[in-house]
This record gives C-alpha cells, structure tokens and sequence, in this order.
C-alpha cells in the first residue's frame, strides 16, 4: 500500500482544522443559541425562535462563508506576491496593494455620499464597489511593478510600497475631509473591516469570483515553481515570463479588490499565512504551497472571525483589530529569520 505524503496529510489536516472552526463559526456566536436549535436549522428543521432562524441562517453562515472565502483569497494572494517579487516580506498590505483597493472604494463610496454601502446594495452598488477596488488595486500594482524594474534591493521595493501606501492613505483622507458625513460613516464602517457585510443575496457572486481566482492560482504551479529559479530559468523551460507575470499580477490585484470592497482592509493574513503554511510544510513547491495556504488562509480568517464574537451580547470586536494579533508575531519571526536577506 502506497504511503500518504508527509505534506499530502498536512494538508489534509489543514483542511479538517478549516471544516472544524466553520462549523464552530455556525454554532458559535454573540447570541447563545442552543446546539440542537442550530442543528435542527441546519438540517432544514424549524427551532424555538424566529429570531435564531435570521441569525443562524441569514448572519452566521454567510459570515462562515465569507471568512472562509476572503481567507483563502488574500492568503493566495500574499503567496503569489512573494513568490513573484522573490520576497519573503511582499504581501497586499506591505505593498500599498490594500490601500489602492481601499482608495477605489473610497472614491466610489464617498464620492456617492453615503448612498453606496457594502451590504447593502444591489448587484449594481456591489460592481460599482468591487470595480472601484480593483481598479485602485490594479493602480499600486502598476506602480510596483515599475519600481520592481528599477529598484533592485528588496528593501528599496518595500519601503517604496510602503511610501505609495502612505500616499493612498493620504488621498483618502483628502475624499474624506470634503466628503458628506453619511459617506464619511459609510467608509469609517467598512474600514473597522468584518466577515459580516456580504448578505446571503450577495454570496453567490463573492464565492463564485473568489472560487475562480483561486482556480485560476492553482493552475499555475508548474510557472510558480519555475519563477523560483529564475526569469532565464522558466523561459528555458518554455515559459512566457510576461505573460505569467501579467496573470499573476492580475489574479493578486482581483483577489485583494473582491476581499477589500466586501470585507474592508484585512491586515497581515496575506502577508504572514505563507510562512505558516511553509513552516508546516517545510517545501518551497507550490504543488503542496499553495493549497496548504490557501486552506491555512480560511483557517485563521475563520479563527479570527470566532475571537471577533468575543464580547458576547456586548458587541463584536472589529476584525482589523484581530488580525494584527495572529498575523505579527508570523512577521516577527521572518524578520528575525531573514535579518540578513
């Protein structure tokens, strides 16, 4: 009988630990709902109150869903940025990525007056969110990519992310001062960033643009791998290194729009699920990386979603005031680990 690879189980492990905390993501929340009720809804049954239905139905698996969805998306995406700027510390917040995504929104929310909302808006108030954020996206990864040609010292290229995320942040600040206050309130919500703005209505078009993005990441492990050894190496092997390249950037900036405009800035997860992912599975072979993050990805999300119900009745904790607690230690230790690179 054929031995399981080392890493094919920890993947599988990976998965059965994101399958645990999304159903611990159904039967937990800030409203204490008895375990036979949620199952019972689950399963199609009725329960006590019509109020658990809503929040069991209608708030808490959606969330689940999202949380598991956005992990995967942005944990992908920080994948593909190391990999494709051969940097340990690139991910969508490091280089600007998540501030030119969260300028896009801020353009079409502001500039709307409070009138566009995630969550609540129809498909066309959802494009015109996710198309603002891809756009601005799309922006500071041109803009990278650029310096990439000129700066050559991975420093250089992390301090000038850095500088064009200030920069998006400065301009947003600006959309805010002469915004209307309703718009104001509108964006100052969606920053505070949470699982909870996608509605059961809007949750086939986020898991179907985020599904075939993260398609799309999986079929590119052989150009993935390629890219490791270098650009002369992968067109050896037949590769067109730009076009990848092109791809790659286009699938990063697509990944963090769609988990930008529907869930706010998500910090660290991008940038530090890679690293955990590679600590546990020790191989630099996106056959075995990029599904190990992108399961890592939907575990933390789902982790972090549960620490946010915390408070119980009292309210929920802000995403964006979770996942710097998960993710900066992870980037802690690469910095400690790569002081020399």
């Amino acid at each position: 009988m054929r031995r399981l690879n080392k890493n094919t189980v920890i993947i599988v492990a990976f998965a059965l630990f994101a399958v645990a905390l999304f159903i611990s993501n159904l039967f937990i929340g800030s409203v204490d709902i008895p375990f036979a009720d949620v199952l019972s809804l689950l399963t199609g049954g009725e329960c006590e109150r019509e109020s658990w239905r809503l929040i069991v139905l209608e708030m808490r698996l959606p969330q689940a869903v999202t949380a598991l969805l956005a992990g995967a998306a942005i944990s992908v995406a920080g994948l593909l940025l190391q990999t494709l700027f051969n940097n340990p510390l690139a991910g969508p917040e490091v280089l600007g990525i998540n501030s030119g995504a969260g300028l896009g929104v801020a353009v079409v929310m502001l500039l709307a007056q409070g009138m566009i909302a995630v969550g609540g808006t129809g498909a066309g108030g959802s494009i015109a969110i996710l198309s603002g954020a891809f756009a601005g996206a799309m922006l500071i990864m041109a803009v990278i990519l650029f310096l990439s040609s000129v700066l050559r010292n991975k420093i250089f290229l992390l301090i000038a992310g850095v500088a064009v995320g200030y920069l998006a942040s400065s301009l947003i600040s600006i959309l805010n001062y002469f915004a209307t206050a309703e718009g104001v309130h509108s964006y100052m919500i969606w920053g505070m960033g949470s699982f909870s703005a996608v509605s059961m209505e809007q949750i086939p078009f986020y898991a179907v643009i985020v599904a075939l993005l993260l398609l799309v990441s999986l079929l590119m492990t052989k150009p993935l791998n390629a890219l490791l050894l270098g650009d002369a190496y992968a067109m050896n092997l037949g590769i067109n290194v730009k076009l990848i390249r092109g791809v790659l950037l286009s699938v990063t900036a697509l990944l963090t729009a769609v988990v930008t405009a529907f869930c706010g800035p998500v910090a660290f997860i991008g940038l530090a699920v890679p690293h955990i992912s590679r600590l546990f599975l020790n191989t630099a072979n996106h056959k075995y990386l990029l599904p190990g993050t992108l399961l890592a990805g939907s575990s933390v999300a789902l982790l972090c979603n549960l620490i946010c119900q915390l408070p119980g009745e009292n309210g929920l904790l802000p995403l964006g005031a979770i996942t710097p607690l998960v993710g900066a230690p992870v980037i802690i230790y690469v910095i400690l680990k790569n002081r020399n690179f």
